[in-house]
């Protein structure tokens, strides 16, 4: 199996984004995921008016965490750390030196794939554990896997094939439309 697509719509990516390196993954909420496991965060604060994922994601990994007032467009940090849900900011020469921005191009988003979603980064160590982490352990340059004879622990977190396609394809005409969505005040939520 070619994973050509994928390496290539991650190189378009990091092109237009100017992100020097980019892990696609089947969303965005898993690629904030990867990267607060790969940071090892353990609490962090955030604005309250998010997705619902996000605060069950930290639920989830045993975050502690505390929302915040802060309203945001198209992104917001998570402080403390140096992670970004940028789920609805996708722009030329975006990346931020240092930091890592997961980005969205679901339902609503600047540039609608689907359910994919990409973390982009600067740091080569996170990008070598993060892009593995993503596809189950498996290096995926290597072929065939089964001749990879160390794994790092991973997630099924792939995009398909296909949807990479049609992000480098989308991505030569993306203008960088975003659309301005109100989201729910999570505090006034349980859960359970």
């Amino acid at each position: 199996m070619s994973f050509r697509p994928l390496f290539q719509f991650e190189q378009d990516l990091a092109q237009y984004t100017g992100a020097p390196y980019v892990v696609v993954t089947d969303c965005c909420t898993h690629a904030i995921e990867l990267a607060m496991r790969y940071d090892l965060v353990t609490e962090c604060s955030f604005s309250a008016f998010t997705y619902l994922s996000i605060p069950q994601l930290m639920r989830r990994l045993g975050i502690g965490y505390t929302l915040t007032d802060e309203q945001w467009q198209g992104e917001y940090q998570f402080h403390g750390t140096r992670i970004w849900d940028s789920a609805r900011r996708l722009e030329r020469d975006m990346y931020r030196a240092g930091q890592i921005q997961c980005v969205s191009f679901g339902h609503s988003k600047p540039m609608q794939l689907g359910r994919c979603g990409a973390l982009l980064t600067d740091d080569v160590e996170a990008y070598d554990v993060i892009s593995q982490m993503r596809a189950d352990g498996r290096m995926l340059q290597s072929q065939p896997w089964q001749d990879q004879r160390r794994f790092r622990v991973g997630y099924h977190y792939c995009p398909t094939l296909e949807i990479c396609e049609l992000g480098s394809r989308a991505l030569e005409i993306h203008r960088g439309q975003s659309q301005q969505v109100v989201y729910p005040d999570c505090r006034q939520i349980e859960i359970s």
